[in-house]
């Protein structure tokens, strides 16, 4: 480089005496390392990562609610009655937690249920014949694959209300699984118990941890223990399996990201790309 009192500016336009990949000694004198970097706490992702595991179990929830309905084990109008009764209390516990309900009262919210029990009730009959020319290994891998998409595309940081994506891929595949069922009434109990899970339940637990963060992980904990309860009397080794996925999900993976943190490596220098932070608050009165 050359040498000479001429001080090295950093001008995208103007001629100077030295090549365009010069640098001083001032460059790394610049380096910052890590900026901006939160230092996480293990049970607060912990925490965080119940979500996962408990949506997880909703699917298995659902899923082992489906096999009882098709193998008889447990009957349509059992079923009604435990989502009216789960319907009720989750209701009421969304109301005593506060907050808005967006201008809605309960003559609203009643009535909009009842539309969706009865637009439900009324086409259940046709709903239970919509795949009948459909191949039941067909609709038993479409249904997988929908609520695998439910799962990938559910938004865990935000699950009040759900994504469209996420809660579609769902109640797609529920209606696939329901199709499949012995009866209209059991195509309708199923398709309430998927609302429950899928639509309404996400929005209690984003309530239950905005108004009350002690009872979200027991909240989340009690659905984890119902998936793999349910599982257990289905299909043991699938039980097993689902409670090895929640602990590696909920326990595991919070605690290596605490580990891998700790190497996290970020560089910050003269190299970035120029901000622009004028103030141009003049042009947009």
């Amino acid at each position: 480089p050359p040498c000479g009192p001429v001080e090295n500016k950093k001008v995208l336009y103007g001629r100077q005496p030295y090549p365009d990949n010069y640098v001083d000694r001032r460059f790394l004198a610049e380096l910052r390392r890590n900026v901006g970097v939160q230092q996480l706490r293990y049970w607060s992702v912990a925490r965080e990562a119940g979500l996962v595991g408990q949506q997880v179990s909703c699917v298995a929830v659902f899923v082992a609610l489906w096999s009882s309905l098709d193998g008889g084990a447990l009957p349509p109008a059992a079923l009604l009655w435990g989502g009216l009764l789960a319907a009720l209390l989750g209701y009421g516990l969304h109301g005593a937690l506060g907050g808005g309900t967006g201008g809605r009262t309960r003559w609203a919210d009643l009535q909009s249920a009842a539309i969706f029990l009865a637009f439900t009730f009324g086409f259940s009959p046709v709903l239970k014949t919509l795949t009948e020319s459909v191949s039941t290994d067909t609709v038993y891998a479409m249904s997988a694959l929908m609520l695998l998409a439910h799962l990938l595309f559910f938004p865990y940081a935000r699950p009040s209300p759900p994504g469209s994506l996420s809660l579609n891929a769902a109640l797609f595949g529920s209606v696939c699984l329901a199709s499949r069922l012995p009866g209209a009434l059991h195509a309708f109990a199923m398709l309430t118990w998927a609302l429950l899970l899928f639509a309404l339940w996400p929005c209690l637990l984003q309530r239950l941890r905005d108004r009350a963060p002690r009872a979200f992980p027991w909240a989340a904990a009690l659905v984890s223990l119902a998936g793999v309860g349910g599982l257990s009397g289905l299909w043991p080794g699938g039980s097993v399996l689902l409670l090895l996925t929640l602990l590696a999900l909920t326990l595991a993976c919070p605690l290596l990201l605490v580990r891998l943190q700790r190497h996290k490596d970020n560089i910050h220098g003269p190299w970035d790309e120029a901000e622009i932070r004028e103030d141009l608050s003049r042009f947009l009165d």
